[in-house]
């Protein structure tokens, strides 16, 4: 299980020097071409200029809505995807521009969980062969045997080893996310990158699968970096979250810290929408509702991407792109109006260090 401890610990791991993953200036734009000649006309800007650190044993969830680059960032993370500038480094090698022979060894050490978990398995093959793939396509020996180790792997992720044989089609969903997580597992990753894994299961079977993350973290010493847009979800498993805006990393922070005093306005306003189960603090809270639409990442705003949303903003906003700064201890925000800057942190009110 993920041992996330608050604002301390989140900002600890941030800037120590067990980085499993650094990564600087991250940026993909996708070109955009037409007329006979495919020339380009301008570029869909899908991750623009990410930093951040990622430290071994971590869980850092990546939240936004729609469209603001979260899966993009996990296939550019993964290699995937081609970044088209910044850097990424991998327990302190570059692998930015590795080319596909020279990824294919740390494949082992890099695997994804990917949100659908209907389209992400071969339907013409048994689970057997699926999950059995890694090991045949990184030419690796086990000693029991493959058959005898994905049993081995189904067993671990709750499945019976009598699947083996089976075909993903004669599984529910839950059981096909499974499947994929122990196919992740199969070579003994370091990173694992987990896009949506349950927004396509129901609610139910979704705590299920989060708690089984959890315990192969706990197990295996796993690092993760979570894609989601549920922000329970993300609440329940971080240690730190990053929440992005049109491409940009809006704000990063320990998960506590960011839950109980969000300081990026955009931050702000996805915390509000978040469903509370306690009928008696519905109204307590104040509901911000976003005005327009999102922007179109082929031409975003100039300067501070959320400036034509955000109620605070003025016309610095519209001209001067903020950076991301610490404004505490491990807690980071690019916004020139941040919200709870003043406010006490939630350890220094007599509240919390009566509880």
């Amino acid at each position: 299980m993920s041992t996330a401890t608050g604002p301390g610990r989140a900002g600890a791991v941030a800037e120590g020097s067990d980085a499993l993953l650094s990564v600087t200036g991250l940026t993909k734009h996708f070109p955009i071409r037409r007329g006979l000649l495919q020339r380009q006309v301008g570029a869909v800007q899908a991750v623009d200029g990410l930093t951040f650190d990622l430290a071994r044993g971590e869980t850092l969830s990546l939240v936004g809505e729609s469209g603001c680059g979260k899966t993009t960032t996990g296939r550019l993370l993964t290699r995937l995807l081609e970044p088209s500038a910044g850097s990424i480094r991998f327990e302190g090698r570059d692998i930015t521009h590795l080319s596909t022979g020279r990824m294919r060894p740390l494949r082992r050490d890099v695997q994804m969980i990917f949100q659908d978990p209907y389209g992400s398995l071969n339907p013409r093959h048994t689970v057997g062969t699926i999950v059995g793939a890694p090991f045949r396509l990184q030419s690796v020996k086990t000693d029991k045997g493959i058959k005898r180790t994905v049993q081995d792997l189904l067993e671990l992720v709750g499945l019976s080893p009598e699947h083996y044989n089976r075909y993903p089609h004669e599984f529910s969903g839950g059981q096909r996310q499974r499947i994929g997580i122990a196919r992740a597992l199969a070579l003994s990753p370091k990173l694992i990158v987990a896009d949506e894994p349950v927004s396509a299961l129901d609610v139910s079977i979704q705590a299920q699968v989060i708690n089984l993350l959890e315990d192969l973290q706990e197990e295996f010493g796993l690092t993760y970096v979570v894609i989601a847009h549920d922000l329970s979800v993300v609440r329940h498993m971080s240690d730190r979250v990053a929440v992005m805006y049109l491409g940009n990393l809006v704000e990063l922070a320990g998960r506590d810290a960011l839950y109980a005093q969000p300081m990026h306005p955009y931050t702000t306003a996805l915390m509000s929408a978040v469903p509370l189960p306690d009928t008696r603090r519905r109204g307590a809270r104040e509901r911000i509702r976003l005005q327009g639409d999102v922007p179109s990442p082929i031409n975003p705003p100039p300067a501070c991407r959320f400036s034509t949303r955000c109620w605070k903003a003025q016309e610095v906003c519209r001209t001067v792109a903020p950076e991301l700064v610490e404004l505490r201890p491990g807690h980071r925000v690019a916004c020139h109006f941040p919200e709870n800057v003043d406010v006490p942190t939630p350890a220094a009110t007599p509240e919390a260090v009566d509880s």
